[in-house]
């Protein structure tokens, strides 16, 4: 089984007190807390293992502890050519350690990998977790003015059941920017609310006249507690609408992940015909998501030319979708087992058709795009991200291939209908915005490529398990992930079963915060004119919501407005909504 030879060359450093075994490809081990450190930075370092994700668990009702995960994608430092893992020994490894419930502190990873940095700091926030010798202790989840010993991911958290006391404007907390020392040095502030984004995210640039000389940022202003409704509430099928709402462009991603963890889990076998329309689902999110981010990084330099017409070739895509699925988002598709909608062969004929279409309107795109000085030198030599802050952060997807690693899920560690076609990596070695969209690019070209190959070849099987899936036993306690290439990198939805049918630790890991720590690296020796454009290539996702809380400061009342009042809103803006709390 892959892993077993990694985890004997661990073994001779630490002291692994367990083994477990999850998929063919996942293995756990058990170590001490304090051989934590130890362990993680030799498989990261040492191995050529890159952080996945980070689980804090409580899992004080199974065996009295609070318990952290440590996910390792292991597949070679990549720093070199040849410094790769043989494909048959690619695996994850997860690094698992029990904290006593009346003891919550465990030796930091960070000083020694520091992309486990946000990980740490969401530990404390969520579970009261406190990572000693952790270099950043400030909160970064919940917000500044939250209960100091109120942790929301906590099983006892749920009986809490009321928001905190309003409190007034006036005193609110100052959030501690790093900011670093120089008598020359100004900050200017970028958000939270700003044109480049829908969402919120305060950036700090802390400037020496127009360049940048660090930056800082604090994200999360809005904080949904997706995980924390699974919990108890919602059987799998569920799970996967839930899943799709983390993201509005990359959703169906999402569901995937978290469906196939659950599978995986289950030791479900989805069949292949489904395996190929999720492929082709997932390649189809990937040409509106890239094409989208394309277009932006036009618009944001001022080529509104090159954003209309991105934008003109993206609608196709919306059209492809809607083939597949019946509708122009690839959403309400995927159940545990399979698909919803099978795909008929007239479809299969409008598909082709309309990817070929797409495929020489792209490359007219990109060929007029790249004749474009002032465009190419706009993005070229701009927000690079160097190669060892890459290796040490672990970042995901075209911002970290665009700096020459050639880390792909669908390469390293290949899934579903991946395996009976072809498909080609895309690499570039600027590290800057150019060579970030560059491989969005030849990416988009890749999937139109792979959409068509699993059209040819569509397999004649079910596109469910059907009554077959209820005979599968749901074992309690045992965990798995699941995981994808999502257009912005990869993507990771880690489940532990509960009892019954139903969740008891849901974690969603979305690409963006694998890519948040290292983008103050990229804005340092930039101008604040290119900061706008930085972020941008990075294609952050921030958060989204269907609701909010309404407060009335005076009266100290809140109210929670749904779905139905904002539309009634929309419809009559002079709607008073907020009489109830007066």
């Amino acid at each position: 089984m892959r892993g077993d030879n990694l985890v004997a060359k661990l073994q001779e450093k630490v002291n692994i007190l367990e083994v477990t075994r999850q998929t063919f490809n996942q293995v756990t081990v058990l170590v001490d807390r304090n051989d934590l450190p130890l362990a993680v930075k030799t498989l990261y370092y040492d191995m050529g293992g890159w952080l996945a994700t980070m689980i804090a668990n409580d899992e004080r009702s199974i065996n009295k502890n609070f318990a952290l995960y440590y996910v390792l994608s292991m597949e070679g430092g990549k720093m070199f050519e040849g410094d790769e893992l043989a494909q048959e020994d690619k695996c994850f490894i997860t690094v698992r350690t029990l904290i006593p419930q009346n003891e919550t502190t465990f030796p930091s990873v960070t000083p020694y990998v520091p992309a486990c940095v946000w990980y740490e700091r969401e530990a404390y926030d969520m579970f009261g977790l406190v990572a000693e010798g952790l270099p950043d202790k400030r909160r970064l989840v919940l917000s500044d003015d939250w209960p100091e010993n109120l942790h929301p991911l906590r099983k006892d958290a749920m009986e809490y059941t009321h928001r905190p006391d309003v409190y007034d404007h006036k005193d609110e907390p100052s959030y501690p920017f790093l900011r670093p020392e120089g008598e020359n040095v100004i900050d200017v502030p970028l958000g939270p609310l700003h044109i480049t984004s829908d969402e919120a995210g305060h950036f700090r640039l802390f400037c020496d006249g127009d360049t940048i000389v660090d930056a800082d940022y604090r994200l999360f202003y809005q904080h949904r507690g997706m995980e924390k409704l699974a919990e108890n509430r919602m059987n799998y099928d569920q799970m996967g609408y839930l899943a799709e709402r983390v993201c509005g462009i990359c959703g169906y991603a999402h569901s995937i992940a978290c469906i196939e963890a659950a599978e995986n889990a289950m030791g479900v076998e989805v069949p292949l015909r489904a395996q190929a329309l999720r492929i082709i689902c997932s390649e189809t999110e990937r040409l509106h998501s890239s094409m989208l981010n394309i277009g932006l990084a036009c618009e944001v330099t001022g080529n509104m030319t090159g954003f209309m017409h991105m934008f003109k070739i993206r609608e196709y895509s919306m059209d492809l979708a809607q083939i597949i699925t019946g509708g122009r988002k690839t959403y309400g598709n995927i159940i545990i087992g399979g698909l919803r909608r099978d795909i008929t062969s007239e479809e299969i004929k409008k598909a082709i058709a309309l990817v070929n279409k797409i495929d020489t309107q792209l490359t007219e795109f990109w060929e007029a795009t790249m004749s474009d000085k002032r465009q190419v030198g706009r993005w070229e030599g701009v927000g690079v991200l160097d190669r060892q802050v890459a290796r040490d952060f672990s970042p995901v997807g075209p911002n970290l291939r665009g700096s020459g690693f050639n880390r792909d899920a669908r390469y390293d560690h290949t899934y579903g209908f991946f395996k009976h076609i072809e498909f080609k990596i895309s690499v570039e070695h600027g590290g800057d915005v150019l060579s970030r969209e560059t491989v969005r690019y030849h990416e988009l070209k890749s999937a139109l490529y792979t959409i068509r190959q699993c059209l040819e070849l569509m397999p004649n099987t079910p596109i469910n398990l059907g009554e077959n899936l209820y005979h599968t036993p749901v074992r309690a306690e045992s965990y798995a992930f699941g995981y994808d290439e999502a257009p912005r990198g990869d993507n990771y939805h880690w489940i532990m079963q509960g009892s019954t049918q139903k969740v008891y630790r849901w974690r969603v890991r979305a690409s963006t915060y694998a890519n948040w720590p290292s983008l103050r690296y990229q804005f340092r020796g930039n101008t604040i004119a290119d900061a706008a454009l930085i972020v941008c290539s990075l294609d952050p996702c921030y958060s989204c919501t269907e609701r909010v809380t309404l407060t009335d400061i005076r009266s100290g009342k809140s109210k929670v407005v749904g779905e139905k009042e904002l539309k009634a809103l929309c419809i009559n803006p002079k709607e008073d909504i907020t009489k109830d709390i007066r």
